[in-house]
């Protein structure tokens, strides 16, 4: 691969995506499955607003991804469109540093999925380890469908139609990037010879100049004939470097120095990203399905009245009672939300039972509000605007689908489906 390594979302069936290309390039998506909670914030979109200020950002509504598991009940999907994307904005996503798109409004996700399912073994997508675990954990749902099956593979389509080169997933989604690597790796072996495909790469390097030329077949022959890794990684930066060939040429480039053919797809790559630290009301991973959640932009009362009536540590059954913040849900938000000295007055006062439950969880109460507070206003503010909204996701679908127009060009030349 030509990218170095780099620490840096598509979670496998369910939740975000997310990806890195040419260094450059992230491409990332959330199911709209209802509104958004603070495991969303801490969790996902936390990572966004730091990648926008590093990358070139695609951020998408993976409205067709919702579709594999809530075929039956698409209302929930038109429902949150909107809230979510409103919740992006008020987090402090920013249209002038990412695009912001809608999955179905770009039709080409769609044209390369059919493609690439065209060559992809059905034993691929088989043994995915989140398919069985899916429908086990969703024996609710008739999860027997085409869609369900197939969905790593419209993920892969999401992620290569963009070039990507990097994905930033947890543990349990790695079989899911591996998946695209193998698809990106397929497709470019049985469509990236083209005829004269070592001509056309020596016309490439000759655009480069006679010193970059030179250079760039002194380090091809250093990795070809003597497995010279550091002149590998040297010819791939000669190639980032150059302003004056075209994506095509490029490409071809990169496969010529590895002895293959044009690279159509680059191979994306896992990058292990920690697990969201964001913990529930009760203690276990904020989620939805374990109804312990806090909203983005929950009422204040509401948030105040779900804080204070937290469970505690079992063993602190009255006032009196010393306690162990280790055995108590309330002291995981602390380390989330509480700095140095309010933990320590946290641990002592509550092995000491020098303060109540209630006196714990003030600071809490405090903190989930000040962090709320102007991102309920944000939201306000694009409430009352819509027409902003609806203009941003209309720039971000055209810019996206620039780029997704692009790459099906190349697709269809490289499987012959051009017809003049």
């Amino acid at each position: 691969m030509r990218h170095p390594q780099h620490q840096a979302g598509t979670p496998a069936r369910g939740g975000c995506f997310l990806s890195t290309s040419g260094n450059q390039r992230v491409l990332s998506g959330m199911r709209p499955t209802g509104q958004l909670h603070l495991g969303h914030y801490h969790g996902v979109l936390k990572n966004w607003l730091r990648l926008q200020n590093e990358y070139e950002c695609f951020f998408f509504v993976a409205d067709w991804h919702a579709l594999t598991t809530e075929y039956e009940s698409t209302g929930i999907i038109a429902e949150t469109i909107w809230d979510m994307i409103i919740d992006w904005l008020a987090v402090g996503i920013n249209p002038g540093a990412a695009k912001l798109f809608i999955q179905s409004r770009i039709p080409e996700h769609a044209e390369l999925h059919l493609l690439l399912s065209m060559s992809t073994p059905l034993s691929w997508l088989e043994r995915v380890p989140s398919y069985k675990d899916q429908q086990e954990k969703l024996k609710n749902r008739d999860l027997t469908t085409y869609g369900f099956l197939g969905y790593p593979l419209l993920q892969t389509a999401d992620i290569i139609i963009y070039k990507a080169g990097y994905v930033p997933v947890g543990e349990d989604q790695v079989a899911h990037v591996e998946l695209a690597r193998e698809i990106a790796r397929r497709f470019n072996y049985l469509y990236g010879r083209e005829p004269g495909f070592e001509e056309k790469a020596e016309l490439a390097a000759g655009k480069m100049g006679k010193k970059n030329n030179r250079l760039y077949h002194e380090l091809r022959r250093s990795y070809q004939e003597q497995g010279d890794a550091q002149a590998l990684e040297k010819a791939r930066a000669l190639l980032e470097e150059q302003q004056n060939i075209s994506i095509g040429d490029r490409e071809r480039l990169f496969g010529y120095l590895e002895g293959g053919g044009k690279v159509i797809f680059p191979e994306p790559q896992a990058l292990l990203t920690p697990a969201s630290k964001m913990p529930g009301l009760d203690g276990q991973k904020m989620s939805k399905s374990y109804n312990n959640t806090i909203g983005l932009r929950e009422n204040p009362n509401i948030v105040e009245e779900k804080l204070k009536t937290m469970p505690t540590d079992p063993a602190r059954i009255r006032r009196s009672d010393p306690g162990d913040p280790d055995k108590c849900p309330v002291w995981s938000l602390h380390q989330v939300y509480s700095g140095d000295d309010v933990k320590k007055w946290v641990i002592q006062g509550c092995r000491s039972a020098g303060i109540g439950c209630l006196d714990c969880k003030r600071p809490l109460i405090d903190a989930v509000l000040k962090e709320q507070g102007p991102i309920r206003q944000r939201a306000r503010e694009y409430q009352e605007d819509m027409e902003t909204v609806r203009s941003i996701i209309k720039d971000g679908c055209e810019a996206a689908r620039d780029v997704a127009r692009e790459t099906l060009e190349e697709v269809r030349q490289a499987m012959g489906l051009e017809y003049r």
